[in-house]
């Protein structure tokens, strides 16, 4: 996206760099990042922030690196790296000759932690990581000093040395900043710097076995790349006045962070921990199952760049955590999947239909519109014959007063088509249930609308059994029952609230012919039924749908009481 494409946002963080160009801070220069630990699939809440980040480096003429904070082996792999790569650039964000790692300036930042050490603001600490734990101290209670504090610099230069040359195992010493084990903020009181991690990294392989913390590789990323605003979510506020420390300890470029709130989103969970779980605990098919809020799932749901790009924007950026309704993200799908989805007919549960009255030898091609918002789609044939499907719940033998359906004696119309009425009901003679129903046609109809205008209530979807394609169709729903997923009995843990009808498969739908050469990932209006995406598991010999989201909208409902109400 170039400055020349993006609009112009208004909030507390843009307020912030246009006083700073007004001033002239850093040359009028606007340079941000989006820095992913490559530890795990992105999800919708960082596809705010990198709508954020790569949105106002565009607005204001600015540059954006893309980032990875790949600081720690153990999780990292190179699978994630191209996945980030992959939904970055799906939602339309480009970094140039900008694609940046922490693992590049490890020789610096080791080279940072050398200076530190002979300030005598940084010392080698052998307590283990419970013991620091304990040492640290609560909110209410100040932390004790690490009995290895002082030691000389000398004997601090030669063990960092020797850390780095893997002379010592895994959590047998760290290196520890010297800043106020009594301080009021936590994180100030000697933090870690460096851990012994004897592991392979996906980019500098066994070179290294001592590691950097993220609060030390964060800063010091910033400041090499020249970072002018480094924009963080607010759970790192606590963490900014070690990011200045840092800093203004060693004397070098100092970016400004700022934090915003992350994104919460209903019937969702957005921690990296809580959704590793949902996939190594076999919860869900993977990182890009159609239930996750990874960007990998929402793409193979259905949704579009745009939709999750004016998504992000219409959220905006707060300063307060809030959980935003789910049913706004669905909303931003439906206007955008309605501008744009071709409509056709398809039938997920069948019943079939015999128009006695109709050459079983004929076929007739009907015109058909393939989009009413947007007539430059023009229309399609779709096939009529003797034999049709309809939906089963469009049928009721005996139906209520409010059903205004198919049901015996009645007529309704077909879309495109003729109007029909139920003259027969054939039943299975052992279970009862209904197998087929013989109707009759009017010819005087057809394209749906009768000669005599007589009034019909309702108009039904169909296929021509032989011409419709089998399909599978997946159904998909919230993931989680509650709206906050993470409130539950405290014998408990978020995985109690998963959603055992979250997902269903229907194996014998039809669909119209027109989607014989469907590709993966075109989408597609099934009429009355919602949105609906072919899955990537789709072949010649089999389509697979992803149902995206339904046709209900309640969050424009919302919308309107709200407008009303106002």
């Amino acid at each position: 996206m170039t400055s020349s494409e993006s609009k112009r946002y208004s909030d507390f963080i843009r307020d912030i760099i246009t006083g700073d160009l007004v001033a002239g801070k850093n040359n009028s220069r606007v340079h941000t990042r989006f820095p992913p630990e490559p530890n795990g699939y992105l999800h919708i809440g960082h596809a705010k922030s990198i709508c954020l980040n790569f949105g106002i480096a565009a607005e204001f003429g600015g540059l954006c690196n893309l980032r990875f904070d790949d600081t720690n082996p153990v999780k990292e792999e190179v699978e994630y790296v191209e996945s980030i790569i992959e939904d970055v650039r799906w939602l339309g964000f480009d970094w140039g000759d900008r694609l940046c790692y922490a693992s590049d300036y490890f020789e610096q930042m080791y080279q940072y932690a050398v200076e530190l050490i002979k300030m005598g603001k940084a010392y080698i600490c052998d307590l283990s990581a419970d013991e620091i734990r304990e040492y640290r101290g609560t909110l209410i209670e100040p932390g004790k000093e690490s009995p290895y504090r002082n030691r000389s610099v000398e004997v601090n230069l030669d063990l960092f040395s020797r850390m780095r040359t893997g002379e010592f195992p895994d959590g047998s010493r760290t290196l520890r900043a010297k800043i106020d084990m009594s301080s009021g903020n936590i994180n100030m009181r000697d933090p870690v710097i460096y851990r012994i991690l004897h592991a392979r990294h996906h980019r500098t392989g066994n070179t290294w076995c001592v590691y950097p913390m993220y609060d030390f590789a964060h800063c010091i990323s910033d400041s090499v790349e020249r970072i002018t605003h480094s924009i963080c979510t607010l759970e790192f506020e606590d963490h900014r006045p070690l990011y200045d420390w840092f800093l203004y300890q060693l004397n070098i470029y100092h970016p400004q962070q700022i934090e915003f709130a992350r994104l919460n989103l209903s019937y969702t969970v957005l921690s990296k921990r809580k959704l590793v779980e949902l996939v190594e605990g076999g919860y869900v098919i993977g990182w890009d199952d159609p239930r996750m809020p990874t960007i990998a799932g929402l793409r193979r749901r259905g949704f579009t760049t745009e939709s999750v790009v004016n998504f992000c924007e219409r959220i905006g950026v707060a300063k307060r955590d809030s959980i935003v309704d789910i049913a706004l993200l669905e909303h931003c799908l439906r206007e955008d999947l309605n501008k744009r989805a071709p409509r056709i007919m398809a039938v997920l549960r069948p019943l079939r239909v015999v128009i006695v009255n109709y050459p079983e030898d004929k076929t007739e091609e009907l015109d058909a519109i393939n989009n009413p918002e947007d007539q430059g789609m023009g229309t399609r044939k779709v096939p009529f014959s003797r034999v049709l499907y309809i939906e089963r719940d469009d049928f009721r033998e005996d139906p209520p007063k409010e059903f205004f359906r198919l049901a015996p004696g009645r007529e309704v119309r077909l879309r495109y088509a003729y109007y029909i009425r139920c003259a027969e009901v054939i039943k299975d003679n052992k279970t009862g249930e209904i197998i087929e129903l013989r109707c009759t046609y009017d010819p005087q109809t057809r394209g749906g609308d009768s000669s005599d205008r007589r009034k019909v209530k309702a108009t039904l979807h169909w296929v021509s059994a032989k011409h419709a394609i089998e399909a599978e169709v997946r159904l998909y729903d919230h993931l989680f029952l509650k709206a906050d997923p993470n409130e539950v009995e405290e014998s408990k843990d978020f995985k109690s609230n998963i959603n055992p009808k979250s997902m269903g498969a229907l194996n014998s739908c039809r669909v119209e012919p027109s989607l014989a050469n469907a590709k993966p990932d075109s989408r597609y209006q099934f009429e009355r039924l919602g949105y609906f995406c072919v899955d990537p598991d789709s072949s010649k010999n089999k389509l697979v749908f992803n149902r995206t989201v339904t046709l209900r909208d309640t969050w424009a409902k919302i919308e309107k009481k709200q407008k009303i109400g106002s």
